[in-house]
């Protein structure tokens, strides 16, 4: 079980997201600069014990309808050999474990090999900011092997609960908080055949 370290990380988590989330792709905002809020999240454990797992909703609040993100961030006390420069979001010093190197987590292949075993019923999430505490508001639908499956980690969040009962694949449901207090529910990530 990953312990959660309440100290200081300079620059801030939302301070790197700020910066590198308008940069991608999937970016829907027209703000150079985001007004990013922590909206909610989990966690996994690395098996290792080498690897933080976070998946972090955050919300842009810069548009004119606010927009919910969710990243998925593996930290790790080294570079991540073979990695994309653009998967890097950042590196940041923790209070207590010195230089964290932030990736990108669906360039990590311990972030990717957790999520794909909490798809088939294999991890268990857990809390956000809170140790040895598990998260029963995450759930998965459809579990099973996912054996020439990929896996597709919805980067844009919708509030679609409806949506997440109508598909037939394996999917993660999670939820976060829209700025002004509303819960949201919708699918984080869903298998696909190859």
């Amino acid at each position: 079980m990953a312990s959660i370290h309440h100290t200081t990380m300079t620059p801030t988590k939302l301070e790197l997201l700020s910066e590198w989330l308008p940069k991608q792709s999937w970016y829907v905002g027209n703000a150079e600069t985001p007004e990013l809020v922590k909206a909610g999240g989990f966690r996994l454990d690395d098996p290792e014990g080498a690897v933080g797992i976070e998946f972090m909703v955050v919300v842009d609040d810069a548009a004119q309808e606010p927009v919910a993100y969710l990243v998925p961030m593996g930290y790790r006390g080294a570079a991540l050999e073979g990695a994309p420069v653009e998967a890097l979001i950042g590196t940041s010093e923790h209070g207590v474990l010195g230089t964290r190197w932030i990736y990108d987590g669906v360039h990590d292949p311990v972030v990717m090999a957790q999520l794909r075993a909490l798809l088939r019923g294999e991890a268990v999430p857990q809390h956000q900011s809170k140790s040895d505490t598990p998260d029963p508001t995450v759930t998965v639908h459809g579990t099973g092997p996912d054996d020439g499956l990929d896996v597709h980690v919805n980067r844009v969040l919708r509030s679609a609960e409806a949506e997440a009962a109508q598909r037939s694949s394996g999917h993660l449901v999670a939820g976060w908080t829209w700025p002004n207090g509303t819960a949201a529910r919708g699918v984080f990530a869903a298998v696909a055949p190859r």
